[in-house]
């Protein structure tokens, strides 16, 4: 049977991928190794696995050991999964700025995940890095991968990665272009590709907030270029030993904005549903575009799975709290947005104009639709129901067909807010939406007014 013993034999022989329309002004082909086929759904598999087996053979790593690493989130499940299948445990330290997906895949896998701060010096007690190596100095049994400095991890990347991609493009890759965080991915890779063809060109994406760019071009290790960033899995605040600046020939810097914004274009214009540092590398992919010719073949690697990012770059709230977004006027169902899952409050014609009150008074609303038969005949609202009430206290006993004022304008969910907010007047305090799927919900003038909020 053509089957496999367990989940780690699953790891490497992930597809290549045209890139048709981000890169259709190109002069010559792009193609994506997709990472996301890995059982984690990161290229970190490779690299957690070699490292672990390393460990095990040179005594490192004993049985029933825990293993404690600091990790964006990628590393860590696949030492997870790693772990799981070899019977160890698990404590990871992370920072505040990882998407909270990846903390929760992390833990899904029985491992311990601790949260600490992104805007402190490595070697500050709270950082990450020290952390994790507290720790293993506390805890019996402990080993620290230490993917930043581990040679296992790029080595992993010469013996995989490099021979996969060679094999792949038939000998005929001419630029690799890859978001550098620990470094292995790119200098294991690009170390076995130049052995192969020296004439290959190694393109390393760096973030602003992150050394890697100046020091390559410099040699100077310049404090002052570090800051925090948002861009997650890419660009460090010191010089890991796995990135090796000889294997490397440029590194592009791309923003936190260009990145998230490609980000939600790969699956958009690409159908491949990669993550941040994917964006990244596209982002700065196009920036170096005069950098490649008719004939090139240029592969990016895509590290990760846009899961990771859900509740970030592909949460339209998150990219405009940063203002990544263009901000764009709000149609009808963006005024809904939050009580569209709920259910409408109608009344009926033949019901008292006590019970309508009721309704209102339970639901703290201050208008209500009035149906007869499923049909929208009429509209109550509590301000001329209070005058009403006022001349004459008898009418809440008689029906709402007596006392109903015309009934809410109703309106699609494409209708833009301009048109929403001439339909609500001094006679009329609401309108309906219909939406696609032939559900109604009310928009009040509240609803306009926060949308209007947020617009500003």
């Amino acid at each position: 049977m053509k089957v496999c013993k367990t989940i780690l034999e699953t790891i490497g022989n992930t597809p290549m991928v045209k890139i048709n329309k981000i890169t259709k002004e190109f002069p010559c082909d792009v193609y994506a190794k997709v990472e996301t086929f890995n059982p984690g759904n990161s290229i970190k598999d490779r690299m957690a696995l070699k490292m672990v087996e390393d460990a095990e053979l040179d005594g490192r790593l004993k049985p029933g050991g825990t293993i404690i690493e600091g990790t964006s989130g990628n590393t860590g499940m696949g030492l997870a999964i790693a772990a799981v299948i070899k019977g160890y445990k698990c404590i990871f330290t992370t920072t505040d700025k990882q998407s909270k997906e990846k903390v929760d895949a992390l833990r899904a896998f029985g491992a311990e995940v601790i949260v600490c701060p992104t805007d402190v010096d490595p070697e500050d007690p709270r950082s990450y890095y020290s952390v994790s190596s507290r720790l293993v100095s506390e805890i019996p049994n402990a080993w620290k991968p230490n993917q930043y400095d581990n040679l296992s991890n790029s080595q992993a990347h010469y013996e995989q990665t490099g021979p996969e991609i060679w094999d792949q493009t038939d000998g005929k890759i001419t630029h690799l272009v890859v978001g550098v965080g620990t470094g292995g991915t790119l200098c294991g890779t690009g170390k076995y590709l130049k052995e192969k063809n020296p004439a290959i060109k190694i393109l390393g994406i760096d973030t602003y907030g992150s050394v890697f760019k100046k020091y390559k071009e410099t040699g100077i290790f310049d404090k002052d270029e570090i800051y925090p960033y948002i861009t997650e899995g890419i660009g460090e605040d010191f010089l890991p030993a796995n990135v090796d600046f000889n294997v490397i020939d440029h590194f592009e810097k791309v923003t936190d904005k260009d990145a998230a914004v490609m980000t939600r274009r790969i699956p958009r214009e690409e159908g491949i549903f990669a993550g941040n540092s994917a964006g990244s590398a596209m982002a700065g992919l196009l920036q170096m575009k005069n950098m490649f010719k008719k004939g090139d073949v240029v592969v990016v690697i895509f590290h990760d799975h846009g899961t990771r990012y859900l509740g970030k770059m592909f949460n339209d709230d998150w990219m405009r709290d940063r203002n990544f977004l263009e901000a764009t006027k709000p149609k009808a169902i963006d005024l809904v947005a939050n009580h569209k899952n709920q259910k409408l409050l109608t009344v009926d014609v033949d019901s008292t104009v006590s019970e309508a009150l009721e309704l209102l008074n339970k639901y703290d609303i201050s208008q209500i639709p009035v149906t007869e038969k499923g049909n929208f005949v009429g509209s109550l609202n509590e301000s001329y129901l209070f005058t009403r009430l006022i001349e004459n206290s008898d009418v809440k006993n008689k029906s709402v067909k007596h006392l109903m004022q015309a009934a809410f304008p109703v309106v699609g969910e494409k209708a833009p807010i301009e048109e929403v907010s001439k339909l609500i007047t001094k006679e009329n305090n609401a309108v309906l939406l219909r939406d696609m799927g032939g559900n109604m919900h009310i928009i009040t003038k509240h609803d306009i007014i926060q949308a209007v909020a947020k617009m500003s």
